[in-house]
């Protein structure tokens, strides 16, 4: 049925085809809006590789550019290699100490952090203005995704402002 309002032509549609079209955008819009798995779902991995109490003595065992620990942000891989004195689980040990701590704590700067602007990840306090508290830094030699150090930072200078 066709007819005017305001000098403009319109078109009675069936209703049939209306409810269609009604229930087809429902559905397309319900598909739409269930969540996909958050990040925070991906980011809670444990970190996967040689046992803590064995990085010792795989890492006298093997070379600098073996991976012994692996951390994730997201999808995103993060590798800690055996290293040298100056990057990586050697230089950790030597200078800051290796333990499941120190493991739990780069884990979770890695996955939670904010970036730091050295490359890297840090764990600030919730607090005005926010201190940071620990950092990893990232790219060694090896590679781009490589942890190069992490260590508790003590200096009260490195706050950010609110």
């Amino acid at each position: 049925m066709k007819g005017k309002l305001s000098n403009r032509n319109f078109t009675r549609r069936n209703s049939t085809r209306s409810a269609a079209a009604a229930i087809a955008a429902a559905v397309t819009t319900s598909v739409l809006v269930i969540p996909a798995a958050s990040p925070a779902s991906a980011q809670s991995r444990s970190p996967i590789g040689v046992a803590i109490n064995s990085v010792d003595s795989t890492c006298k065992h093997n070379g600098r550019n073996y991976i012994v620990r692996q951390y994730f942000r997201g999808v995103q891989r993060y590798t800690l290699r055996c290293g040298t004195t100056t990057w990586g689980w050697k230089h950790i040990k030597l200078r800051h100490g290796w333990n499941a701590g120190m493991d739990g704590k780069i884990n979770n700067a890695i996955a939670n952090g904010a970036p730091n602007g050295r490359g890297g990840f840090s764990i600030y306090t919730n607090q005005c203005p926010p201190v940071e508290r620990f950092r990893t830094i990232i790219g060694t030699p090896a590679g781009l995704n490589d942890v190069l150090t992490a260590y508790n930072v003590t200096n009260l200078a490195s706050a950010r402002k609110c």
